[in-house]
């Protein structure tokens, strides 16, 4: 049986797969943070996942490994870039659940120039 958005988007670890204008899929590793009935996610700005959801707002998403290898079928997702003014919620939100991690995520955030400058936050839904 298919999983849904619900028993996905608490997985850990994630595959955001992205789709170019011609509809190739373009997967990506990501941390995701639940927060009710969305997945919150942070990212570069000037990422190709954010032109390609700029362009194309259907994503799929599914549980994956640490490294990104699929631990189950992907479901369908709708995903929009949250305004500006969001992304340092966001960004704590996700250091919060990946406190192992947030010292080297905090530095490379803090080499290249803030939170504000080069990251901004994804919100992923259910369609």
């Amino acid at each position: 049986m298919a999983p849904t958005f619900d028993e996905v988007h608490t997985a850990k670890y994630l595959l955001l797969t992205t789709f170019t204008k011609d509809g190739r899929p373009k997967p990506t590793p990501i941390w995701g943070v639940p927060d009710g009935d969305r997945l919150l996610v942070i990212t570069d700005d000037g990422s190709w996942k954010v032109r390609r959801i700029r362009n194309t707002p259907r994503v799929t998403i599914a549980a994956c490994g640490v490294l990104g290898k699929p631990k189950g079928q992907p479901v369908e997702a709708i995903a929009r870039v949250l305004p500006k003014s969001d992304t340092r919620g966001v960004y704590s939100k996700v250091l919060r659940r990946y406190w192992h991690h947030s010292w080297w995520f905090l530095a490379h955030t803090v080499v290249r120039g803030g939170v504000d400058k080069v990251h901004v936050g994804l919100e992923i839904t259910a369609p």
